[in-house]
């Protein structure tokens, strides 16, 4: 084991500072059980602050399940289930809407489209096998219209980023283990300036399967329009 500490001195007074800066009674709610509002798959990645984004600072209001990727699902025995994360909350929590988070420049998909363009070779298998699940999205995409595989990589990286965010909240949705109750939302979190000039927002690509800029945008409430972008299918209202 390394003798140098400044990691760890860095994380307890991180916490320390966290600690003091707790109102009293900020788990008073929630000591005894959760009933958060949402389950928000996101991607692991350290640049996504997983309730940062939706201006959370409260225990208890979002779930927050991550894996490379933000895949809906997990591998059983060969066999493609919802993951148990996502799942928990809906079933013992009641929990009425899952948000799937993609975000730009995402390594898993990147990853994924090296893989399914044969141009890595197999890495770690805690990471591949997760990979590997995101494979067949990949080739999806790249056999469909809405991918131009001419395109500069990382433009094609984005699109295929928000054509994995659609397919997991169609999975979702098709999936028996999800209830027909259960909301699904689907946004790309974009710190690159990809989607407007606004780094760190949210914008909205999917509800429920629709993706249609339009449609999405008489969908939400009035005010947010502008945070209804696609990179396959069109732009929606303008800022």
């Amino acid at each position: 084991m390394g003798t140098d500490r400044e990691i760890l001195e860095r994380l307890l007074a991180g916490n320390r500072r966290h600690v003091a800066s707790l109102p009293d009674g900020y788990f008073a709610d929630v000591q005894t059980g959760q009933h958060p509002t949402v389950v928000a798959v996101c991607c692991s990645d350290s640049r996504v602050a997983h309730e940062g984004m939706w201006g959370v600072d409260r225990p208890g209001a979002v779930f927050t399940p991550s894996n490379i990727g933000n895949q809906v699902w997990d591998d059983d025995g060969g066999q493609r289930i919802i993951d148990g994360s996502v799942l928990y909350p809906i079933h013992h929590t009641g929990t009425d809407a899952v948000a799937v988070v993609g975000h730009t420049g995402c390594g898993a998909v990147t990853a994924a489209y090296r893989v399914a363009t044969g141009a890595d070779p197999p890495g770690p298998r805690g990471v591949d096998k997760w990979v590997d699940m995101l494979v067949p999205v990949v080739e999806a995409a790249l056999e469909s219209d809405l991918i131009d595989r001419e395109a500069a990589d990382d433009a094609v990286i984005n699109r295929l980023v928000e054509y994995n965010v659609g397919y997991q909240v169609r999975s979702l949705r098709d999936a028996d283990a999800v209830p027909d109750r259960v909301d699904t939302y689907g946004f790309v979190y974009d710190f690159q300036g990809v989607y407007g000039d606004r780094p760190g927002r949210t914008y909205l690509v999917t509800v429920d399967g629709e993706t249609a800029p339009d449609a999405l945008a008489e969908l939400v409430p009035d005010g947010y329009e502008s945070a209804v972008e696609s990179l396959l299918y069109g732009n929606g209202a303008d800022d």
